[in-house]
């Protein structure tokens, strides 16, 4: 098993410090909470540019257990977090370390997207929300609007990729 370096340790405890700031001020600003899920997502990309798998689990496991103590346990909100936002990035790394198709892995990567919709609609917002022509439609309105968010989604997280791998590796010459 590879040592991991102080370098990996510094990147995955960074990457866990900026993805739980930009949770927690995204669950008490409450209009800014997609933008949040967005900026950890790619804060949790860090150890991955080097990659670094352990570091980047640390840093997920603790990024959901800080922001859910420091949100107030307000766990509905961070359930988008940890179902999706937070583990797409290594799904991501995963997807271009074993070279699967594009196409394939998008098609089930969207699933992914609109199951965790779902679940996340019936589980918060069906409690408080009735909504007769959403409730009529939802499956229909989350897989067509859904997995199109969810397709340019993931073209940007790509392109956030390029430029933290960069990043980074700007920073280690240093």
């Amino acid at each position: 098993m590879k040592k991991i370096s102080a370098y990996e340790i510094a990147l995955s405890a960074l990457a866990c410090a900026l993805a739980t700031l930009f949770l927690t001020l995204g669950v008490y600003s409450g209009f800014f909470l997609f933008t949040a899920y967005l900026a950890a997502s790619i804060a949790l990309m860090l150890p991955l540019c080097q990659q670094s798998w352990r570091g980047y689990v640390f840093a997920y496991i603790s990024t959901c257990l800080l922001s859910l103590l420091l949100a107030s346990f307000r766990f509905w909100e961070i359930i988008p977090f940890a179902m999706f936002f937070g583990l797409h990035p290594l799904v991501n790394e995963l997807q271009l370390k074993t070279k699967i198709n594009r196409w394939v892995a998008c098609f089930i990567k969207a699933l992914w997207f609109d199951g965790t919709v779902y679940f996340t609609w019936k589980v918060v917002f069906a409690i408080t929300t009735s909504i007769p022509f959403v409730e009529k439609y939802l499956i229909l309105i989350i897989l067509v609007v859904g997995t199109l968010l969810f397709i340019g989604y993931d073209y940007f997280m790509f392109k956030w990729r390029i430029w933290a791998s960069n990043l980074v590796r700007r920073i280690g010459k240093k």
